[in-house]
């Protein structure tokens, strides 16, 4: 999950990292409020979206006065803001934040995430802050610093003032980066964190050291243990078929493709959506219905499906162990009955049951594709979805 940037720095905050004045407005009335209350000048105002590169974006302005304010708070709320992270859709500018202004003088990039490949996490620092790490990396690899986390002693004091003295913080404030780092990872671990990043974090021309930007995402597994977080969610910011999805317990994300795949287990769905590819076809979502699903449960993930428009095909991929084959044979019919699916649909199953289910499939009297392996299967759904093109 998550979260804008006014949120991720109330949750700094609780933790002593160094954040500017700044207050969230849902309205100009209250932009104009919060900046007031900020009471001194400039100010910025910054479009809240889930998404980076909004500088870039127009999404983010310098006001010198009140009018400017009300001026750029209302020229953003209600807009739908495009960046190279949203695509060519945009994302929906619902509240801006008002923050009092920064004579910054050096911008720096620091983040703490999971390295898979070495199954650790990792603190990654760079002098170059303000860019899309991305670009960093492209450009000039070398910039960035990476060091090991290890998992039972925590970021050491002495690995952060390392960090902070590579990227060339004056001697002075060493002290204050790596306590700034090491927060940063009492936010990580705390909070139950997937990734915590500051881009930028600035060096002052007065020689303070300030968050200018914060993101962070959530662990969804484990939200339950965070209320408090689960409060800041924005369903505006993602795609209306994943709201839904989230209401039906659906394990869903809509992807660019036309090919619709329906599948139980994670490992199995990414599987199957790199099976489409190679066979020459592009996967239209992630959807896992999960070990128990149901009747109800699969026509709730044909309804998600088929809300897509650039659905072609649809790629039903199951292995029946806790899902027995006979039982999902049943949902496929009777959901296909409900929710009359307008696109062929392509079902192979293997595991329990298997033998019945198929043969359910085959008295159904319902148009159904049947393969007998996941590469058949892949293959036909993309026969299909290029016919249907």
């Amino acid at each position: 999950m998550k979260v804008h940037e006014h949120q991720a720095k109330e949750i700094f905050r609780k933790y002593g990292l160094p954040v500017p004045e700044g207050y969230p407005a849902f309205t100009v009335e209250e932009a104009v409020e919060a900046a007031q209350q900020i009471g001194r000048f400039p100010v910025v105002v910054k479009a809240q979206i889930h998404a980076g590169g909004r500088g870039k974006a127009g999404g983010v302005k310098l006001a010198h006065n009140l009018d400017e304010v009300q001026q750029y708070a209302a020229e953003l709320l209600g807009k739908t803001l495009v960046t190279f992270q949203t695509g060519p859709e945009g994302l929906p500018v619902s509240r801006v934040y008002i923050e009092e202004g920064t004579n910054i003088d050096k911008e720096y990039y620091v983040a703490i995430t999971l390295d898979r490949s070495k199954s650790k996490l990792i603190i990654m620092a760079s002098a170059e802050g303000g860019m899309e790490i991305e670009e960093v990396a492209a450009k000039n690899p070398e910039a960035i610093i990476t060091e090991v986390i290890d998992p039972f002693l925590g970021l050491r004091p002495y690995q952060a003032r390392e960090i902070a003295l590579k990227l060339g913080f004056p001697k002075n404030l060493l002290n204050k980066v790596a306590s700034i780092f090491v927060k940063l990872y009492e936010v990580y671990m705390n909070e139950d964190a997937s990734m915590v990043e500051i881009n930028p974090l600035v060096l002052t021309k007065e020689g303070n050291v300030v968050i200018l930007d914060a993101k962070v995402d959530f662990d969804d597994n484990a939200l339950f243990r965070h209320p408090d977080i689960m409060e800041m969610e924005d369903p505006t910011q993602e795609s209306e078929l994943e709201v839904k999805a989230k209401q039906y317990n659906l394990n869903y994300i809509k992807l660019d493709g036309d090919i619709a795949c329906m599948v139980n287990g994670a490992g199995l769905a990414m599987a199957t959506m790199d099976t489409i590819k190679l066979a020459g076809g592009e996967p239209a979502n992630f959807l896992d219905v999960g070990g128990s699903a149901n009747a109800e449960q699969i026509a709730n993930a044909f309804k998600i499906i088929l809300s897509d428009p650039n659905v072609k095909s649809i790629f039903i991929n199951i292995f029946g162990g806790i899902l027995r084959c006979d039982r999902l044979a049943e949902g496929i019919i009777e959901a296909s009955r409900e929710v009359k699916p307008h696109v062929p649909i392509v079902v192979r199953m293997e595991g329990t049951n298997v033998e019945l289910g198929k043969k359910m499939l085959a008295e159904s009297g319902l148009d159904l594709i049947t393969a007998d392996t996941m590469w058949e299967g892949a293959v036909k759904a993309v026969e299909l979805a290029k016919q249907a093109g």
